[in-house]
């Protein structure tokens, strides 16, 4: 069970891989928030049940529905909170393991009879490989594969540009209270000019449909040649141009975990949250990271006096991030990738 967000599903399934890889033929059935099943419910090999929670009290029913006259060896409950320990019960199966009771949050402990060992300082996919290992699944190399229809590949295929390089750049982050993670436009604005003058990349601007991503896009677009389908393109065609980018940049954002997924770089803007926890995996290099100044300036502490995971709630954090911190990363991937 991991219902949402769409970085922690991606997560969830490399999870699900190991296992696959470990036992072939087992048998797994995932329980999934909707928004996030539109990307991950064409896999072929997984069984998924769909928590809606916009159907409230329903949301609950739905899934005891789905699961009526099922029985499960153990169930992984990699989702801790109140929404998801509430279906906890619902599931058949002896074991019921989730989190140990430093991060079984809003008392999850309360709902399983297993938890994976404590840890501190890990990833958070290194946190939901603590499920696999519970169960004694080997560590193997970490695979996703998210298939991918060919019109979502085609959608990717015509905004690219033959012989030139691909930039995704998502700009924002998700809109929650008190989440300042995106940088500002006009600093985003620089890059993109930088990407089309000295790399010739052709650059491509996602998101959702919010009024401040839609704002993003069209002020972006104005001022240089970058295609913009923010608003205008689905889960799996987000997916589908990731797999086609040489390229991604984004906050800390759903889309830096979809790049790794898909096995995309990614330069990651962090300032307000600590990439070692939530980074992109396999780019932390690439990743840009403020998050120690940060600290330092807006909680007048040192990054090991903290809580892992602590987040900065200053709206000027990701400032600290500047356009040659940025321009520099780029600039060595390229000049690395030989383009």
């Amino acid at each position: 069970m991991r219902l949402s967000a769409i970085g922690d599903t991606c997560h969830a399934l490399a999870v699900v891989r190991r296992l696959q890889d470990n036992w072939p033929g087992v048998h797994v059935t995932w329980i999934i928030g909707r928004t996030e099943a539109s990307l991950m419910s064409p896999i072929p090999d997984i069984d998924f049940v769909v928590f809606d929670k916009a159907r409230g009290r329903a949301a609950y029913r739905d899934v005891r529905t789905a699961l009526a006259g099922r029985h499960f060896d153990v169930a992984l409950c990699m989702h801790a909170s109140l929404r998801a320990n509430l279906l906890i019960p619902s599931l058949p199966a002896k074991i019921r393991l989730g989190f140990d009771k430093a991060r079984a949050k809003d008392f999850q402990w309360l709902f399983t009879n297993r938890r994976i060992a404590a840890a501190n300082g890990e990833h958070a996919m290194d946190a939901m490989m603590g499920f696999a290992t519970a169960i004694g699944a080997a560590e193997l190399p970490l695979r996703w594969d998210i298939p991918l229809a060919p019109e979502d590949r085609k959608f990717a295929e015509d905004l690219a540009v033959a012989d030139r390089p691909m930039v995704v750049i998502s700009p924002c982050s998700s809109q929650r209270t008190r989440n300042f993670r995106n940088w500002r436009v006009e600093n985003y604005a620089a890059v993109i000019a930088h990407l089309e003058s000295r790399h010739g990349a052709q650059v491509v601007l996602t998101g959702g449909p919010s009024d401040l991503e839609t704002d993003y896009g069209k002020k972006l677009a104005a001022g240089s040649a970058a295609r913009n389908v923010v608003g205008r393109s689905t889960l799996r065609q987000l997916a589908a141009l990731i797999e086609r980018a040489d390229l991604v940049i984004c906050p800390d954002s759903g889309p830096a975990h979809m790049a790794t997924a898909l096995g995309t770089p990614v330069a990651g803007l962090y300032a307000t949250s600590n990439p070692a926890r939530t980074g992109p995996y396999l780019s932390q290099k690439l990743t840009i990271n403020r998050y120690p100044d940060a600290i330092r300036q807006y909680l007048g502490k040192d990054e090991a006096q903290v809580a892992w995971g602590q987040r900065v709630r200053d709206p000027r954090a990701m400032a600290l991030i500047t356009v040659s911190d940025v321009v520099d990363k780029i600039d060595s991937f390229f000049d690395n990738r030989g383009f």
